[in-house]
């Protein structure tokens, strides 16, 4: 536009401005006006009808490849500021949408289960206590590049709702023990009964499976807790950093080395996990539920409460309490036992989200 306005002066004064002498200035303005007259319609026309369709064009090519090149979490905090504005709660949406991997600086690494099943069982002890038996199992969007599985349990509800957001292992499972004392037993019950299956790459990149088997897990020190979560090295957004000391009697940390069931094989990358478990929890307190620890693409959440009720305990009835987008199951029903459906769900679940099943003493 600097130039287009500095062509018309030019020709102005040479239309304009007529010396009774010979004047050199003169001459030249007659010889050179057209070049910059030239230059300026040439940009005149570029800002206002090729700018913007190149811009627009520009986006659309180098846009995406730009973006998923960059951190994930990076990405989605830049853009939950532009609509939130600056807020320390925006972390909480990333580490829900991106699991607690999405806030290291590394972007193919994400734990994201594209394909997911879940099994709940209730299996009674006496008229106190039952196991309640879980089997999750996990397909991964990508290759998750881990050879190590970490068990995380706890009795305490800080925790609970924060490990998943600062677990620093890509591979993880959390544990939620309500009950502080039956902690101990519980832990002793979880570690005797999990069994884990994978499908995996091995050394070379050839795909291979390991069978369900129990993998004996090894306990983290507290002194080294700080490897493991976030919070025991430095503060995360509103939550202070804790103490590892303060938490000796409610948190546990095992790791599982995947390669023990590999058949002599080196696992180098997860593509599939399926982990099994038993964990002691109390019956009066008349719920347990379920939440993923990692964004998961939920296909079927299913029960089997029908071993809850022991000798001469009194018969229950359940609810299933769903805490999602969305399901295709009507909820809000009190039904027997053996007449708990399936809950389909096909939709994503993010930490936070979950199901639970509820049960009270039969009215009938």
């Amino acid at each position: 536009m600097v130039l287009l306005l500095a062509a018309a002066a030019d020709l102005t004064a040479v239309l304009l401005w007529q010396p009774t002498a010979r004047s050199v200035l003169h001459d030249v303005l007659v010889v050179l006006w057209p070049l910059p007259a030239l230059i300026g319609i040439l940009m005149g026309a570029y800002e206002l009808f090729l700018h913007r369709r190149l811009v627009i064009e520009l986006s659309r090519i180098s846009g995406p490849s730009m973006v998923e090149h960059l951190p994930p979490g990076e990405v989605l905090r830049t853009f939950l500021s532009s609509i939130y504005g600056s807020n320390d709660a925006n972390q909480d949406v990333v580490s829900g949408v991106l699991g607690g991997s999405g806030l290291q600086p590394r972007g193919k690494d994400l734990t994201i289960s594209t394909s997911t099943t879940v099994r709940m069982e209730l299996q009674g002890i006496d008229t106190k206590t039952y196991h309640l038996v879980t089997t999750q199992t996990y397909r991964f969007r990508h290759s998750v590049p881990v050879d190590r599985f970490v068990i995380f349990a706890t009795s305490n509800v800080l925790l609970r709702d924060t490990i998943s957001a600062a677990c620093r292992y890509p591979l993880f499972e959390l544990y939620y023990i309500t009950d502080p004392s039956l902690f101990l037993d519980s832990v002793d019950d979880l570690l005797g009964s999990a069994q884990i299956a994978v499908d995996y790459e091995d050394h070379a990149g050839i795909r291979r499976s390991a069978a369900p088997s129990q993998i004996p897990p090894v306990e983290v020190r507290f002194d080294q807790w700080s490897s493991y979560l976030t919070f025991f090295r430095e503060r995360m957004g509103p939550l202070p950093k804790l103490s590892p000391h303060n938490h000796l009697g409610d948190l546990r940390i095992f790791e599982c080395d995947l390669s023990a069931i590999a058949e002599d094989h080196i696992v180098s990358a997860i593509r599939g996990l399926s982990v099994r478990s038993r964990t002691l929890q109390r019956t009066n307190e008349g719920f347990c539920y379920w939440q993923p620890p990692y964004p998961s693409y939920v296909e079927q959440i299913s029960f089997d409460a029908r071993g809850l009720s022991v000798d001469h305990a009194p018969r229950h009835e359940f609810s299933i309490m769903p805490f999602l987008f969305r399901s295709n199951t009507v909820t809000g029903q009190w039904l027997k036992a053996e007449d708990l459906a399936d809950l389909t769900v096909r939709s994503w679940l993010l930490p936070g989200h979950g199901v639970a099943l509820m049960w009270r003493e039969a009215r009938n």
